[in-house]
């Protein structure tokens, strides 16, 4: 693993810190019943989003899943936009029609979360034909659970992508759960990263609460995929500490399990190697938690004083005029 400096060191850590504090506000409003629908959260996965969009640019696409928060925050995401959203207020992302999984924001790249398990992989594969066509050196970022790889577009999007040299990067968040079902019971081998093989594309196994693995490992299909040598399949073991989604009895594990995994959450994790390293003080740790505290709370105030759309609002937006 290639050493970094302390400016990247400090975007890890403070995207990680970023995406913690959006998501565990959000967790107290939608438990004060203030969000409506159903919310998923990215408490847990931090490392991934931060790791990966480290080495995105702008205009690099990505697609997320129905938990993509940390996605969205991690390529530069507004906060006040996301949280709209997440209140279904007008302001919002998607003007308080998609809520919490359906944000999207074509300025960054991110081309939208999927509330469709395996939805975002077909979408990946245009975006990365598009690339090829225009001959860009973008790239596309494709995340999924453990549970999306066992769905038909997975396989669909990785053969087609593998054909073509399509510069997509499958990034599988292995949080161990697919939804209330263990990983040990739907996969067919041991993690997902061996399911490359099939296609002839590398195959990349990485602590997922490890920045620094996840940065690394990115980074290295981040730069194939721009010099053309087609896509990468890059697996992260996390673990998901909290519910599917908010309010799940989580009666299919055991809550000894989710605290030892708290040990070995991304942030406080990083926060180690930092220290030692010099990269973070005390001071800057609670500088940067205080920063997004204010970021978040402002992004409450906007969100709460927004209004909810009218109802005529409901059909617009649908359809779209291709002659135009």
């Amino acid at each position: 693993m290639s050493e970094i400096d302390r400016n990247t060191a400090l975007k890890l850590y403070r995207t990680m810190v970023r995406i913690r504090v959006f998501e565990t506000v959000t967790e107290e409003l939608f438990l004060a019943g203030k969000l409506p629908g159903f919310v998923h959260l990215y408490i847990g996965e931090e490392a991934i989003a931060a790791g990966v969009s480290a080495n995105l640019r702008r205009d690099d696409y990505i697609l997320s899943t129905h938990r993509g928060h940390g996605h969205t925050l991690a390529k530069g995401g507004d906060m006040k936009k996301m949280m709209a959203e997440n209140y279904g207020k007008v302001t919002g992302y998607c003007k308080g029609k998609g809520g919490s999984m359906h944000i999207a924001d074509f300025s960054i790249g991110m081309l939208g979360a999927n509330g469709v398990v395996g939805g975002q992989f077909p979408i990946s594969v245009g975006a990365g034909l598009s690339i090829k066509l225009r001959k860009t050196d973008q790239v596309v970022v494709a995340y999924f659970g453990d549970g999306a790889s066992n769905r038909g577009t997975f396989h669909e999007a990785l053969n087609m992508a593998a054909i073509w040299k399509l510069p997509i990067i499958f990034v599988n968040e292995d949080n161990q759960y697919a939804s209330t079902t263990k990983r040990t019971r739907t996969l067919s081998v041991e993690h997902v990263a061996k399911r490359a093989c099939a296609y002839n594309i590398p195959g990349i196994r990485c602590d997922g609460n490890d920045v620094l693995a996840v940065y690394n490992a990115a980074r290295e299909a981040v730069e194939r995929a721009r010099k053309g040598e087609g896509p990468t399949l890059l697996s992260c073991e996390t673990y998901r500490l909290k519910g599917h989604f908010i309010g799940d009895p989580e009666k299919y594990r055991t809550q000894e399990e989710v605290q030892e995994f708290w040990k070995r959450e991304p942030i406080g994790r990083f926060e180690k190697i930092a220290f030692e390293k010099g990269w973070l003080t005390p001071e800057d740790k609670e500088a940067i938690w205080a920063e997004y505290r204010k970021e978040a709370d402002e992004a409450v105030k906007f969100a709460e004083e927004s209004p909810y759309p009218d109802p005529e609002e409901a059909l617009k937006d649908v359809f779209v005029n291709p002659l135009e």
